[in-house]
């Protein structure tokens, strides 16, 4: 059985940084993407970060420059190292896995199979 848990959220000014982590166990990194996505109330969930085996990456214009996606295979564990926080990133942010390509965006949450609880981010101005 896949479970993935978040965890690193929290609450943090404009500009300050965070780090959220994804634990995957029962799920073997292979061929397929790995994704963070985040969804603010009353609005749609956004693919902002994807990484596949290989290291490829791609992101959402909403965080390019800022939000940098990692993995570490040995440990299983995906990462969204987040920089320069503004107050409109503030959402509940979700790991996401199985993805077969790099999908990033808006109406792609049905290209993973596999999520996680999801993990708050709250950014003050």
């Amino acid at each position: 059985q896949v479970q993935l848990v978040e965890s690193g959220g929290g609450s943090v000014q404009a500009g300050g940084s965070l780090r959220l982590s994804c634990a995957a166990s029962g799920y073997t990194y292979s061929s397929y993407c790995m994704g963070w996505f985040r969804q603010a109330p009353g609005k749609e969930r956004e693919g902002v970060a994807a990484i596949d085996s290989d290291g490829s990456t791609s992101y959402a214009d909403s965080v390019k420059g800022r939000f940098t996606i990692s993995q570490d295979n040995a440990k299983n564990t995906l990462y969204l190292q987040m920089n320069s926080l503004k107050p409109e990133d503030t959402a509940m942010y979700y790991c996401a896995a199985d993805g077969s390509e790099l999908w990033v965006g808006y109406g792609v949450d049905h290209e993973y199979n596999y999520w996680g609880q999801g993990t708050q981010v709250t950014v003050s101005s």
